[in-house]
């Protein structure tokens, strides 16, 4: 195996971190507590061609690999904008990969290179009030009418849907009980939300306030035939095709987020002295942070591996879930111990790891908590009975 760095993966590093600099973390303080959407970062991120960075090149994208989104996505976490600068982001180089396997070319053609761009903005609406992690009794429903679906039910947990233009929406077009499997007769549609058959309503939550996250209600809401991604009732299996995709980024995002708590907390316990001392030299303070930098770098090494083998064309269920039951793990314990290492100053928004504590919190939950992935292991990797 070649551990030495990629002279590529080190411009896209330097490059990306540049542009961070120009939003610290005062910016991202203040966006989270005023839950004001960061369209100027977004848009600088754009204007540089990030958005499309794993987008094939004849749509406007730059050809890369998940490894190279990973490092994107990773190091804008990293700058301290954790998780509400890497979300919007990861939703429009994410979202739209079904779209990109499995939509025609006209569909291709018509909406990737504006997603690119950052001209569309794009959310994804799978999660349902009676679903939750059971995807298979989302009850959503697109019946057929002439050359145009209509859509009705309720998503909940729809990030970015007040600033999107799309949304890549899982539908029933045939009713559970009337399909041989259960993973059959749902579709994915790539669906308008600024529409008067669609209300929006913010949840109020506990962090990533900058990015908002929505209860979405379709009304018969109209959708052209031409925006169905693929054939009719194989969604779920176009679904799982970015799975392994989604879980890498975010597990890149987390180890991102684990690695700005850690910088702070390492600066703090070398800067504040109590009983004439810095704090740092009490193994109490330090084992803690020593462990935190252990654990987010096995993380990593989970996450190269599992993004190696996704661009490889190899298997890489086991690595994705792995790598980022891992990288949520360290990236908590990291903001964790960053905000005891600050002491009462870590519960105060102007030091900043409370934000990283909240954020880095989200992903022992989201897409997929971690119980999920100790079942998808225990099954598929040590051939155990499925428990659910």
């Amino acid at each position: 195996m070649d551990f030495s760095t990629d002279p590529d993966h080190t411009l896209i590093r330097d490059a990306v971190a540049r542009l961070c600099s120009d939003f610290d973390d005062d910016y991202w303080e203040r966006h989270d507590r005023e839950g004001i959407y960061p369209s100027e970062f977004f848009a600088a991120m754009a204007g540089a061609g990030w958005i499309g960075v794993a987008m094939p090149e004849q749509y406007g994208g730059a050809g890369k690999g998940i490894q190279e989104a990973a490092l994107v996505l990773e190091t804008v976490a990293a700058s301290g904008a954790a998780m509400n600068g890497a979300t919007p982001l990861h939703l429009s180089i994410f979202g739209m990969h079904p779209v990109v396997k499995h939509g025609s070319e006209a569909m291709r053609q018509k909406y990737l290179p504006p997603v690119a761009r950052g001209e569309l903005q794009v959310a994804f609406g799978v999660t349902e009030p009676n679903a939750g992690s059971d995807t298979t009794s989302i009850e959503t429903f697109a019946r057929r009418d002439g050359d145009r679906y209509l859509v009705r039910g309720r998503k909940l947990w729809t990030t970015k849907a007040m600033e999107s233009d799309r949304c890549l929406l899982l539908v029933r077009t045939t009713a559970k009980k009337d399909v041989a499997r259960r993973t059959d007769g749902m579709t994915l549609l790539l669906v308008e939300l600024q529409r008067p058959e669609v209300s929006i309503s913010p949840i109020p939550k506990l962090g990533r306030n900058a990015v908002r996250t929505c209860e979405v209600v379709y009304d018969d809401l109209p959708v052209a035939i031409e925006d169905r991604v693929g054939e009719e009732g194989e969604g779920f299996r176009y679904l799982l095709t970015g799975l392994n995709a989604e879980r890498i980024l975010i597990a890149a995002e987390a180890l991102g987020i684990g690695r700005a708590a850690l910088r702070r907390a390492v600066n703090y316990a070398r800067e504040r002295e109590v009983f004439g001392r810095p704090i740092g030299k009490n193994q109490g303070i330090a084992f803690p942070l020593a462990e935190a930098r252990m654990r987010l770098d096995a993380a990593e090494l989970m996450i190269r591996k599992a993004a190696w083998r996704l661009d490889q064309g190899l298997p890489c269920g086991a690595e994705a879930n792995m790598a980022k039951w891992l990288a949520a793990e360290a990236g908590f314990f990291a903001a964790d111990s960053a905000v005891q290492t600050h002491g009462g100053f870590g519960y105060a928004r102007e030091y900043h790891v409370e934000r990283y504590w909240r954020e880095a919190r989200l992903m022992k939950l989201a897409p997929i908590t971690q119980e999920m992935i100790l079942n998808f292991v225990a099954e598929h990797e040590l051939d155990l009975p499925r428990s659910y």
